[in-house]
């Protein structure tokens, strides 16, 4: 016996657009219930499984948003999708920000249709039982939310912008949500826009026919033609120039594209995810960056913590990378106080820089093992980091300056030993000093660990 057809609900007032969407949906081989109202569609979820909804904005009896926010509040897989009036960006935004798997305009364009169906059921039938292995290291409480925002973002089409510092692992992010997702068999394509020269780009993006422009020798896919079926992720998005902002809206609202030299566009299916280092919305507020655009990339925000605000996962984050950079049979190692080095520096390069450090350190490193020394944490946090002492005011001079000068540095050492909850190894680290260095300004100043 055939398994059982995948099976698809349209909710629409319309009888004219429901019996064209139940036409163009039944000739894809599906199975098509309709619905003309709020109340008759809860009544068909009430009794069946659907593998997707389509539903107008606007019912005689209520929202089409009611059933997007229905199916999650009731924790349900299934993807709603909206119909939405052409031209209504705020309508297609507030239905993807509220939980839609995507949008459809009217009028319908049947081939955007087919494509948006389409993916809705790889999404219900071709997404693995078990998500794939996180490419983002660590255990702490903020990567554990991390990576469930991911699993949870996974299962729409919405637009996502990834904020983050250099560094800190945005892309990562990316390839992690399009490998959750039902596109994960499709590419991932990774666009650095501030690397692309501005003469260049609608040919990179949209891709040119042969003859097009002198040196155009044959036909080429742009990055939105190669990334069909998958994600395309726009790196540093707030570098690219007004001029191709107005075209790349254009683009995200038509979801057709132009090559250069053609006369028709074409339709693409790419699932949009941005990512930069700056403030975008500083940047809209500047004019340098579009706010149509801004508003459309921006739908939902995800944000990917600073290494300094996760040092918890330095000791997973280093196995890591210490195990891709060994060489088969040699273990690297590290040795004493290296770890609370690392843990005493800021990393204002995030985990890109870390790989660097260990990188260079596993250069310089004997028998496999790493000493503090091959560091070279030249910015590592050291006393000059640390809030300036108290001092006298300006006009006056202390009546004995040794005995201030103890003062002053009895108040930074005990400043650095709270830090480190009394581990006086990272306290020496932080001051920049040696541990025998410490234990005698200690011994001399009369500072001793707390009794437990």
């Amino acid at each position: 016996m055939s398994a059982r057809s995948p099976r698809v609900l349209v909710v629409d007032d319309e009888a004219d657009l429901r019996e064209l969407l139940e036409l163009t949906l039944v000739k894809m081989g599906l199975d098509v219930d309709s619905a003309a109202s709020l109340a008759a569609a809860r009544a068909l979820l009430a009794a069946h499984d659907y593998q997707l909804v389509l539903t107008d904005m606007r019912l005689p009896d209520g929202l089409g948003l009611e059933l997007v926010r229905e199916a999650g509040a009731a924790g349900r897989h299934t993807p709603v999708a909206v119909l939405t009036a052409f031209g209504s960006a705020d309508n297609a935004v507030v239905a993807l920000k509220a939980g839609a798997f995507d949008y459809v305009c009217k009028p319908v364009a049947l081939d955007q249709l087919r494509l948006m169906v389409a993916s809705a059921l790889r999404l219900d039938h071709g997404a693995p039982a078990a998500p794939p292995a996180s490419r983002l290291h660590g255990d702490s409480a903020v990567m554990r939310a991390l990576r469930a925002q991911i699993a949870r973002l996974a299962r729409s089409m919405a637009p996502i912008a990834i904020h983050g510092e250099s560094g800190s692992g945005k892309e990562l992010a990316a390839r992690d949500i399009h490998a959750q997702s039902a596109r994960a068999a499709q590419p991932f394509i990774a666009v650095n826009c501030g690397a692309i020269p501005e003469a260049l780009m609608e040919a990179e993006f949209f891709g040119y026919r042969k003859g097009a422009f002198t040196g155009a020798v044959d036909e080429r896919d742009g990055f939105f033609q190669a990334a069909n079926g998958g994600t395309l992720m726009l790196d540093e998005v707030a570098d690219l120039p007004l001029a191709m902002q107005v075209k790349l809206l254009r683009a995200i609202q038509e979801r057709r594209v132009r090559k250069l030299g053609a006369t028709a566009e074409e339709p693409v299916d790419v699932r949009l995810i941005s990512a930069t280092h700056k403030n975008l919305a500083q940047c809209v507020e500047q004019g340098g960056f579009r706010q149509d655009l801004f508003y459309r990339l921006n739908v939902i925000e995800l944000s990917v913590p600073p290494l300094r605000a996760r040092l918890d996962d330095l000791p997973l984050l280093i196995a890591a990378i210490l195990g891709r950079l060994g060489a088969a049979g040699q273990p690297v190692t590290l040795g004493p106080g290296v770890l609370e080095a690392l843990s005493g520096y800021a990393f204002p390069g995030n985990v890109r820089e870390l790989e660097n450090i260990l990188e260079r350190a596993l250069a310089f490193a004997n028998g496999g093992v790493i000493q503090v020394d091959d560091l070279s944490l030249k910015g590592a946090r050291g006393a000059a980091s640390l809030p300036p002492p108290s001092s006298p005011a300006a006009d006056t001079l202390p009546s004995s300056l040794p005995d201030y000068l103890n003062q002053v540095e009895r108040e930074i050492i005990l400043r650095a030993l709270a830090r480190t909850r009394f581990n006086r190894t990272q306290a020496a680290q932080l001051l920049g000093i040696s541990f025998r260095q410490l234990r005698y300004q200690m011994q001399k100043l009369n500072i001793q660990e707390p009794e437990a």
